[in-house]
């Protein structure tokens, strides 16, 4: 027979706030029950039935309801600590936090940041870029609105438009050093990311210098203009406005705990890493008494262990050590696996020790290969010398921090997401609306008329009582401005800019638009 326990109706188990009305007497139940079984009221008590569908005779009948206070309070305080015991070896300060829509998983748009909390979202995590892995990259999102990214390596926007980031909203990249594999995607966003409503910024990239000029950040990004000189004047016939800026800033990397940036509320330093050459940095960001650390790439540092000491989530760079199958895994020599990994890499046992020395409130491991065969065997090494509290942070891990809780989640990123549009935060920040910018160019002027002769005419392929209105040449000759309710409330979907009505309710520290047509 089965007992009806009518404080199950509440979801206090589900909210984890236990409310025991132990005193309740029959007659005060306020709940709807409709009973189970083969009648509506149910088997209660040792009853076969009642006899009645009405909840309100059902209630009236004594017997029917636990009134019972030692067993409702066994009931609702099962299995939750309350202080009684600690749950588990070192999760102390491991939770979920309340206003999470998920304890297991992460959904893209979903969950607005506290004032003071920080979200980590792992865009990339694999230092061979393969289909269920993208070279590394980090987004780190601050409860004031602004989002960093550490390092943007090949395949991670994919990762970033899953998560629900439009385009323009991926700036402000600090790149841990020059390996392609973790700047990779940079070209894509500097080109796309324009295209797509990047049109009133620059995109800044901050990263190191080199032991020589032409090893530097700035070189590179020298570099990347040149190569995308063709595309760069092909997306001139688009609304570009001052997307083809970049903001570049070079870094002495010798200058170790040198402050590289500080702005609404969030400063980062540097210190150098042990990566083989001059020129790779890692990285400390502080937030409201809170701080992430993110080694780069490298071998074990002693520096690390000083810049990053009581972190609240220190991130490494982490190799296996079983290189005889690993090399069979990923298809590279043993002797090459072997020297890669004792000339640039950080090995699970040396993780460890780091972790052990900076004791961070969590521990983290990335640009790894997510490997059934790997991964227990980096846990039982890096447990050789650390014992607390240890995550890997693969693509599409996210983790939560405040002051008193950190919590890491799978995020759900979907293969076909649909992609979010540009947001118009910083363009009303500078404008008080948006600016829509010109065109430098038309087709004509970079595109000779015989190949444009050459294209099918509308009427030869359209079906015959159907044709759109084509639109060859761009609608506008001169800026438009878009006041800010006339927006559409897709681009303004940031709580940190906008209220729920679309009304503009922050002030960022943007640069002035530039909507001169050059």
């Amino acid at each position: 027979m089965k007992k009806l326990i009518s404080l199950f109706a509440i979801s206090l188990f589900m909210t984890f706030n236990v409310v025991a009305q132990y005193d309740q007497g029959p007659n005060d139940y306020k709940g709807d029950y409709k009973g189970t079984g083969t009648k509506a009221a149910g088997y209660v008590n040792n009853k076969e039935s009642v006899v009645t569908d009405d909840i309100n005779d059902l209630k009236n009948q004594a017997g029917v309801f636990q009134t019972d206070s030692a067993q409702l309070m066994t009931t609702l305080t099962a299995g939750v600590p309350l202080g009684r015991w600690n749950e588990g070896l070192m999760f102390e300060g491991i939770a979920p936090m309340d206003h999470m829509v998920s304890a297991a998983n992460w959904y893209p748009n979903t969950e607005d940041l506290l004032e003071e909390e920080i979200r980590i979202i792992f865009m990339g995590s694999s230092p061979m870029i393969r289909p269920g892995q993208a070279n590394t990259s980090i987004l780190i999102q601050f409860g004031n609105g602004k989002n960093l990214i550490f390092d943007i390596g090949e395949g991670s926007v994919a990762n970033f438009v899953g998560a629900g980031i439009a385009l323009n909203e991926i700036n402000d990249v600090f790149l841990t050093h020059l390996h392609v594999d973790h700047y990779g995607a940079l070209p894509y966003v500097y080109m796309f990311g324009a295209w797509n409503g990047r049109w009133n910024e620059p995109l800044r990239i901050t990263g190191p210098s080199g032991s020589e000029p032409k090893y530097g950040t700035a070189h590179m990004v020298e570099g990347m203009k040149m190569m995308t000189e063709w595309h760069r004047d092909a997306f001139d016939v688009f609304p570009i406005g001052r997307g083809w800026e970049i903001e570049v800033n070079e870094f002495d990397f010798t200058d170790d705990g040198g402050v590289i940036y500080d702005q609404d509320g969030i400063q980062v330093i540097h210190w150098q890493q042990a990566h083989c050459k001059d020129g790779a940095s890692a990285y400390r960001v502080e937030y409201k008494g809170m701080s992430v650390v993110f080694s780069g790439d490298g071998r074990p540092n002693k520096l690390t262990a000083k810049y990053g000491k009581d972190a609240d989530v220190l991130i490494t760079e982490m190799q296996v050590e079983v290189v005889s199958i690993s090399s069979q895994v990923y298809g590279v020599p043993a002797v090459l696996s072997r020297y890669t990994i004792d000339t640039h890499h950080n090995p699970a046992y040396a993780a460890g020790k780091l972790y052990d020395d900076a004791n961070p409130r969590l521990a983290m491991a990335t640009h790894t290969f997510d490997d059934l065969y790997a991964n227990n065997e980096m846990v039982a090494e890096v447990r050789e010398h650390y014992n607390g509290p240890f995550h890997f942070g693969f693509d599409g891990v996210v983790v939560n921090v405040t002051k008193d809780k950190i919590w890491v989640r799978d995020g759900q990123l979907p293969d076909y997401p649909n992609a979010t549009p540009p947001q118009a935060g910083s363009q009303v920040s500078a404008n008080d609306g948006m600016i829509v910018p010109v065109p430098r160019k038309k087709r004509e002027d970079m595109q000779n008329q015989y190949i444009r002769d050459m294209q099918y005419k509308p009427e030869e392929y359209y079906p015959e009582g159907y044709q759109p209105e084509l639109m060859p040449v761009w609608p506008s000759d001169k800026p438009i401005f878009v006041p800010t309710e006339k927006i559409p409330s897709s681009m303004k979907r940031r709580r940190t800019d906008f209220d729920s009505d679309g009304n503009f309710i922050k002030s960022r520290d943007y640069k002035l638009d530039n909507t001169e047509n050059k």
